[in-house]
């Protein structure tokens, strides 16, 4: 997969959806320049600087962006991130996406440092999942980066990971698991674990980890007595900023939290007009 064409691609589609700029040009003349800055509006981690640089090269390339903050700076209500300067009409037009893609990130990245920050001091590594908007995933992963947190799998290709479904439909978590290494031998596989039996057959088969889906911390932690560090534990469903460090002082590997990206709060940024030329 290559990933620089397919964030091209995600661009290319935000850029199509609003079309010409009818109210930008005929306001503007053709030929007329600006200058505008970005401004935080509020305290966050900022992502995405890349991203807006690729949204305004793809309309003109002409249009000078320049950032006084990197992608994983902390930035507070007022400052300024950077500039860009060129064609009116052109970065007005490219205004909404840039600003869209970017406090998006921005919002994503916010939230995965907030989970990272709460588990400091423990072996825990904040994880993503694949719940992540639709066409943007790419994007939303590398927020997740950004922030401090760790991706789990791309997609459905690059980890094999069975849940209740497939236990059920293959008869049992040992059949499950053999049949997908027969039919992709070398995958990862990580495996769902319904309870602490579960947890022990797991154990006693070996596979690349085990996903402990709703357990009570109590349970984590027996998980995690009985595994021995033999195979990585993720903790995964329902967890919140309020308990993330309670499952992280269980003493397992990786938390999942769909939270950052599903239900993710855009960081607030403008774009202001300083000067026309």
């Amino acid at each position: 997969m290559n990933i620089h064409e397919l964030i091209e691609n995600i661009i290319d589609l935000a850029l199509k959806e609003d079309g010409p700029d009818i109210t930008s040009s005929s306001i503007f003349q053709a030929g007329e320049n600006l200058t505008a800055v970005f401004i935080a509006k509020e305290e966050g981690i900022i992502a995405g600087m890349d991203v807006v640089r690729e949204v305004f090269s793809r309309v003109n390339r002409d249009i000078l962006c320049s950032f006084a903050v990197t992608d994983g700076a902390p930035v507070h209500k007022g400052d300024r991130l950077g500039s860009v300067e060129g064609p009116a009409v052109d970065i007005l037009k490219t205004e909404r996406v840039a600003l869209n893609f970017l406090q998006r990130m921005s919002g994503i990245a916010t939230s995965a440092a907030r989970y990272v920050s709460r588990v400091q001091e423990t072996k825990a590594r904040i994880l993503d999942t694949r719940k992540t908007a639709p066409g943007q995933r790419v994007l939303d992963k590398w927020a997740v980066r950004i922030g401090g947190g760790s991706n789990h799998r791309l997609g459905l290709f690059d980890m094999a990971l069975v849940k209740d479904n497939h236990i059920d439909r293959a008869g049992s978590i040992t059949e499950a698991v053999e049949r997908i290494r027969t039919s992709s031998p070398g995958i990862p596989i990580e495996v769902e674990a319904r309870n602490l039996k579960h947890v022990q057959e797991l154990l006693d088969i070996g596979v690349d980890r085990i996903m402990l889906d709703n357990f009570s911390l109590e349970d984590m932690r027996k998980a995690v007595e009985m595994t021995g560090g033999r195979i990585p534990l993720e903790a995964s469903g329902g967890i919140t900023l309020d308990t993330v460090r309670d499952v992280a002082l269980t003493g397992v590997d990786f938390i999942s939290v769909g939270d950052i990206t599903h239900s993710v709060k855009a960081l607030d940024i403008s774009l202001i007009i300083e000067g026309t030329s």
